[in-house]
């Protein structure tokens, strides 16, 4: 069976250790599901981007962590 796994990264692709540690992930929805619960701890944590793998094939990356938290929800 896979394992779903997140890279965390600083801005420059340095790895980073998390602020919230991972789980292995047998999905890759619940590694998504995981990120969209701890990404704010993450990203004040000290990690800038995430990339997913399935074992060693890195499936999509680098994603911000940052960008999730820009637009509407900052204010009226």
């Amino acid at each position: 069976m896979a394992a779903w796994t997140w890279r965390f990264e600083k801005a420059d692709g340095t790895e980073v250790q998390p602020a919230v540690q991972p789980e292995e992930f047998t999905t890759q929805g619940d590694a998504e599901t995981w990120l969209g619960e701890h990404w704010k701890e993450l990203s004040e944590g000290g990690a800038d981007q995430v990339t997913l793998f399935e074992d060693t094939s890195e499936i999509y990356g680098p994603m911000s962590l940052h960008a999730q938290d820009a637009g509407s929800a900052q204010g009226s």
